[in-house]
């Protein structure tokens, strides 16, 4: 027997099935252990020694990994694939070292991206070790959140009563938010005007045009500084006649958005969805964790903590093959596109999130869905389709209008505007909403 250690009971239950016979997998409920607060479990001075409490919540549940274990041949750790999961990988191991519960089992660390068939499998075939970087970023961050948190806290508590308490990002979103305050408070403010008539055709077609000339003379936009400056140019164009002097009109190109990372995820939820990021989050763990589909329990998505917007290239066949079989070949991009973050400390250790499987249709899966499950799904299956799909074609026309003023200068106007003349329009494929 095989032991596989994961975080959550809803993530064992769909691996174990893929695994079969000769697997047992055990969950940990998340870590299992953490520093207590209270003076000395950090120490500078002694090399920054860390003392490790065990919650007492997971006692029990130590304790019936290391029953199993005793009578196993190996040992699994297939945690998530981040820092955290690398930390409770090695967390476990620790713990069932000092229960002196391994003997000669063979241990190995697996990581997958998404939970699928093939994806578990593939994992399995190529175990590694623990990373002994990722356990150091972690505990380099656990220190930093108790030496932090720790000594600045008290000083809180005493200078404003009823603060909760301070820490490594409290203290970094504190000062980025005094140094905006300071941006704020020393902007000097400055009146301007912009006039924007409303003119019509001879069809009747009314339109938006804007003020950028008087006289021979370009008007940038804080060239109208006050109210009444705005009243003479309004008088001097006002029921004036106005001449089109040219019409130009030129092809334009608008690229799709990368897949989706963590931080654009709950940005666009919140945005088109009005998600909370943490509602955002605990549904993605969701449908990243596993749906039952039909009788077959699936991971929907790949796995949704990521800065990295690339897609593997065994996805990207089958999202551009989907988007030829649907809206045509002329809506598949003419290559591949790669994406690359413009964040600068970006780690970029894992994929894009993006649904596992791209025939799994939003439309064809809703029935299995949550309601707020079901458009999460339906935000990410667009995004990492669009991604693929050819450059929105746009025509932006630009008319020249000008206007002989009631003081006898001659003023400038102009009107601009866009239109798509290659749209998609299909129910679960990507529309303008998309790919804007």
């Amino acid at each position: 027997m095989n032991i596989v250690i994961v975080e959550s009971p809803a993530k064992a239950k769909t691996i174990n099935k893929y695994l079969g016979g000769g697997y047992e997998v055990v969950a940990s409920f998340g870590h299992i252990r953490d520093l207590p607060a209270k003076n000395g479990s950090v120490d500078p001075d002694a090399n920054f020694k860390m003392i490790w409490e065990i919650d007492p919540k997971a006692s029990s549940r130590l304790n019936d990994i290391a029953r199993s274990v005793k009578g196993a041949d190996k040992l699994i750790l297939a945690t998530d694939p981040d820092r955290e999961g690398e930390a409770i990988s090695w967390h476990v191991l620790e713990v069932l070292k000092q229960k002196r519960a391994l003997k000669d089992q063979k241990i190995e660390r697996v990581v997958f991206n998404a939970i699928t068939k093939q994806s578990v499998t593939e994992a399995m075939q190529h175990p590694r070790q623990i990373d002994g970087a990722l356990v150091d970023a972690y505990m380099a961050r656990r220190a930093l959140d108790y030496l932090v948190g720790f000594t600045l806290s008290p000083v809180l508590w005493r200078k404003l009563p009823g603060a909760r308490s301070a820490g490594r990002v409290q203290s970094v979103a504190l000062r980025l938010v005094c140094d905006r305050e300071q941006e704020i408070e020393s902007f000097v403010a400055r009146e301007y005007w912009s006039l924007v008539p409303t003119l019509t055709t001879p069809r009747g077609d009314a339109f938006e045009a804007r003020l950028v000339g008087a006289d021979g003379k370009k008007l940038a936009r804080l060239d109208i500084g006050s109210g009444a400056e705005a009243e003479d140019f309004k008088r001097a164009i006002e029921a004036a006649n106005f001449t089109v002097g040219s019409v130009e009109a030129k092809p334009a190109r608008r690229n799709p958005y990368a897949p989706f990372t963590t931080s654009t995820l709950q940005q666009e939820a919140s945005r088109k969805l009005g998600f909370a990021p943490a509602h955002t989050m605990r549904i993605a763990q969701r449908l990243y964790e596993g749906i039952n589909i039909g009788g077959d329990t699936v991971g929907l998505i790949t796995y949704m903590r990521t800065d990295g917007v690339q897609i593997i290239p065994e996805a990207i066949g089958p999202i551009r093959r989907s988007i030829e079989d649907t809206l045509g070949k002329r809506y598949v991009a003419p290559f591949i596109r790669e994406y690359k973050t413009k964040a600068k400390n970006a780690q970029e250790a894992h994929e894009a999130v993006r649904p596992t499987d791209v025939t799994r249709r939003p439309q064809d899966v809703a029935r299995y869905l949550q309601k707020d499950q079901a458009k999460l799904y339906e935000l990410i299956w667009k995004r990492a389709v669009a991604s693929q799909m050819a450059s929105a074609e746009l025509e932006q026309t630009t008319a020249e209008i000008e206007v002989k003023g009631r003081d006898g200068k001659v003023y400038g106007l102009r009107a601009t505007g866009t239109v798509e003349t290659r749209k998609a329009v299909l129910t679960g494929a990507v529309s303008r909403d998309s790919a804007e």
